[in-house]
């Protein structure tokens, strides 16, 4: 398990953006008060799917929906040599405690602080 670095983003011109290769239970960081971009890239030939799960997330109330189960975390597919990306600050449900980037080995990581 390794601790994905964020990259700050806030920077004049070009910068340095560290690309880090997935394992099976991978960790980051949420910094309160930041914009955080997370990037995932599949270089497979076949779709990977990650798990963004928060240690202490478990439900969540919903205006008009009530309360939401959180705690399996949020899947994300990514199709063979496809990416996608989220703001974190979209999905704060399942970014509660330690997060951790599960069951997608060999996908790749850039986590940007905006």
């Amino acid at each position: 398990m390794a601790a994905i670095s964020s990259i700050d983003a806030a920077q004049i011109g070009d910068f340095s953006a560290p690309i880090t290769t997935l394992s099976a239970d991978d960790t980051i960081t949420i910094a309160p008060g930041k914009k955080q971009l997370l990037v995932l890239r599949n270089t497979t030939g076949g779709s990977l799917t990650c798990t963004i799960d928060g240690s202490t997330g478990t439900t969540v109330y919903a205006p008009g929906v009530g309360n939401v189960d959180v705690s399996a975390g949020k899947a994300i597919v990514v199709a063979a040599g496809l990416s996608r990306a989220v703001v974190l600050s979209t999905i704060s449900a399942y970014c509660q405690g330690v997060v951790h980037l599960t069951g997608a080995a060999t996908l790749t990581a850039q986590l940007f602080d905006l």
